[in-house]
């Protein structure tokens, strides 16, 4: 496997930073090469092209992502609780990698209709996250019984996302880990808390 071998992440790390200060267009696979260290010809060992780079760099991210965030869920008790550690975790994962903040939320939103099919694919795992807590809340009855769940899932995603949006299209001025604890009363609101 590919993904097994040590240049396979150096690779994926160095393109995180390239396309952050480049943005993904003018991010050529030469410079993603020259930050991580390698020949240009290497990246072609691991990767068919750019788009295949951008894609393994948002599966492998989401893939820590999700990690971390079922991880600190995992001592936490309540669906109340474990949206809020969701959150929390999501902000300051993001506040921690300024260039990371930048691909996600910017520059995966530029690629093309084929690519941003194949990132919607990799994000089923993260929201699969959300639904386990929405349906933990009904059954614990922490959240409203008559609460839909894909509606629900909709609005906590995007609530979330739109929040980092607005800090990195605001130049990170501000404390994100701030806003943790008012964006997760107001989805708990709306989750028709009890």
């Amino acid at each position: 496997m590919k993904k097994n071998k040590p240049k396979y992440m150096q690779i994926i790390d160095a393109a995180v930073v390239v396309i952050a200060e480049n943005g993904y267009h003018q991010a050529q696979v030469s410079k993603i090469a020259k930050q991580a260290g390698v020949a240009d010809g290497t990246i072609y060992l691991y990767f068919k092209n750019k788009e295949d780079i951008l894609i393994s760099l948002f599966e492998e991210k989401m893939g820590e992502f999700v990690e971390k965030i079922e991880g600190k869920i995992a001592g936490k008790v309540t669906a109340e609780e474990k949206l809020l550690m969701m959150i929390e975790t999501h902000f300051q994962l993001l506040s921690d990698d300024h260039h990371m903040a930048i691909v996600t939320q910017l520059e995966l939103r530029q690629s093309n209709k084929e690519l941003r099919l194949r990132i919607n694919a990799v994000l089923k795992g993260y929201l699969q996250v959300i639904d386990k807590i929405l349906l933990e809340g009904k059954e614990t009855g922490e959240f409203s019984s008559s609460l839909d769940v894909r509606l629900a899932r909709q609005m906590i995603f995007g609530t979330i996302d739109e929040t980092v949006t607005s800090w990195v299209m605001n130049e990170e001025k501000y404390d994100l880990m701030a806003l943790a604890s008012p964006v997760h009363r107001l989805l708990i609101n709306g989750c028709g808390k009890r």
